[in-house]
C-alpha cells in the first residue's frame, strides 16, 4: 500500500447503500481506466457492479483484451494471479481483499508438490513418466512448476481433453489440487478407479505402496472444494423421489457419487448454458455454488424453469464473499486518488513458466 493510500478503516462501517453510490461515482471518474471483473460465484451486491462476468479464465482473457490500466478482480487470489499473467505488463491486477483465497488451491502448495515429486523419484523418473496437471484453481507457482516439468493447466470444461494430451506425453499423471475433477475426468476416459489412487500429501509416499504407484495412471492429490463437497447422493435421491421428472446437473468438483447420480456434469458455463437451452417448465437440481444458483433461478424464472440448490444447507464460497461493497469502494477510491492497493504481481520468471502452461492448454483445447 502507498504511504498516502486511503485507509480501509474509513470504509469498514460504511452502509451498503452508501458504498453503492461511492462505487458508482468512482467508476464514473475512472472510466475506461478500470475494469471490474466478477466471477460467477461472487455475491450479488458486488456482482452488480461488474463490467465483465464469467469464470476465472474467461475473465482473465477478456480483461487482457481491454485497454484498462486496472483489472479489479472480484474473485479470489489465484484468479487475480491469472489476470496478471495473461495481461500486458502495463496492466495492474488488483484484488479488493487479500483475504479472498481459495481453500482448494491452498491444499496444494509448491513445497508439498515438490516433496511429492522427490518421493516419486525414489521409485521412477517423474520427468520421464509423469505429466503434472494443475487445475486452474491453483497458485501461480504451481502453474510454473507444471511449466518447468512438461506439464499443463486444465479447467473444469477441458480436463478430459487435457488428460488425453498428458497421456500422449507420458504414461502417468499427477493431478492437483482437486481429486474429484481428476477422478471424474479419468472415469470419462474409462480408467478404472483403482488406477486413480489418492495421493495423501500428509503421508510419506502419499500413503501409497510402490505397487500402487507403479499401477496408477492418475495420482489424485488429496484436495477438494469445500463448497462442492457439501453435496451428497441422498440430496439427489430425495429430489428424484419428490420430482421424478426433474433433472440433476452438477459441477465436476462434486464427489464421484454425486456426479454419477447426476443427469449432466460440467463446468459453470456448461451448467448455465444447459439450463438456458432446456425446455420451458423444466425443474432442475443444481450442484454448484449458491450465489450462482440463486442468480440463474432468477434469470430463468420467466421461462417457468424451477431451479433448486442441491444442499439443504447454505454453502457458498465464503472466501470469495470476503470481497464486499466496502472493499470494492475502498480499492476504487484509492485508484481515483492515484493509489494502487492490493496489487497482485506474479514474479517474472514464475509468470513466464505459468503462461507457458496456459498457452499449452489453449493450444490443446482448440
Amino acid at each position: 500500500m502507498h504511504a498516502n493510500a486511503i485507509d480501509f478503516e474509513d470504509f469498514e462501517l460504511l452502509q451498503d447503500e452508501t458504498c453503492v453510490q461511492r462505487i458508482i461515482a468512482a467508476k464514473e471518474k475512472l472510466g475506461k481506466r478500470a475494469v471490474i471483473l466478477a466471477h460467477h460465484y461472487q455475491r450479488a451486491d458486488v456482482y452488480r457492479h461488474a463490467d465483465l462476468m464469467g469464470d476465472s479464465l474467461k475473465l482473465s482473457y477478456l480483461a487482457a483484451k481491454t485497454d484498462a490500466d486496472y483489472l479489479v478482480f472480484c474473485g479470489v487470489h489465484f484468479m487475480a494471479e491469472v489476470a496478471d499473467i495473461l495481461s500486458s505488463p502495463e496492466q495492474i491486477a488488483i484484488l479488493p481483499d487479500l483475504a479472498a483465497g481459495c481453500s482448494m488451491a491452498d491444499m496444494a502448495n509448491l513445497s508439498k508438490v515438490e516433496r511429492a515429486w522427490r518421493e516419486l523419484a525414489e521409485i521412477l523418473d517423474p520427468d520421464e513418466v509423469i505429466t503434472p496437471v494443475t487445475y486452474i484453481n491453483s497458485s501461480a507457482d504451481l502453474k510454473a512448476f507444471c511449466g518447468e516439468h512438461g506439464g499443463i493447466v486444465c479447467t473444469s470444461s477441458n480436463a478430459t481433453k487435457i488428460l488425453q494430451w498428458s497421456f500422449a506425453q507420458r504414461e502417468k499423471v499427477l493431478f492437483f489440487p482437486d481429486q474429484h475433477l481428476g477422478r471424474w475426468s479419468g472415469y470419462k476416459l474409462d480408467l478404472p478407479l483403482e488406477q486413480m489412487p489418492v495421493w495423501d500429501f500428509d503421508e510419506p509416499m502419499g500413503g501409497l505402496t510402490e505397487e500402487q504407484i507403479k499401477k496408477a495412471k492418475i495420482l489424485l492429490w488429496k484436495g477438494h472444494c469445500s463448497v462442492h463437497q457439501m453435496f451428497q447422493p441422498q440430496h439427489i435421491l430425495r429430489f428424484r423421489n419428490q420430482h421424478p421428472e426433474g433433472l440433476v446437473i452438477s459441477h465436476p468438483e462434486c464427489s464421484f457419487e454425486v456426479c454419477k447420480a447426476s443427469d449432466y456434469v460440467g463446468s459453470t458455463e456448461f451448467i448455465i448454458n444447459t439450463i438456458r437451452e432446456a425446455k420451458a417448465g423444466t425443474r432442475w437440481l443444481v450442484g454448484t455454488e449458491l450465489n450462482l444458483v440463486g442468480r440463474i433461478a432468477e434469470e430463468f424464472k420467466s421461462q417457468d424453469k424451477i431451479i433448486q440448490f442441491m444442499s439443504p444447507m447454505v454453502c457458498m464460497c465464503s472466501t470469495m464473499a470476503r470481497i464486499d461493497p466496502q472493499h470494492l469502494a475502498w480499492a476504487l477510491e484509492n485508484l481515483v486518488a492515484g493509489n494502487v492497493v492490493n496489487q497482485i504481481k506474479v514474479p517474472v520468471h514464475e509468470a513466464k513458466l505459468a503462461r507457458l502452461t496456459l498457452e499449452r492448454m489453449l493450444a490443446v483445447s482448440k
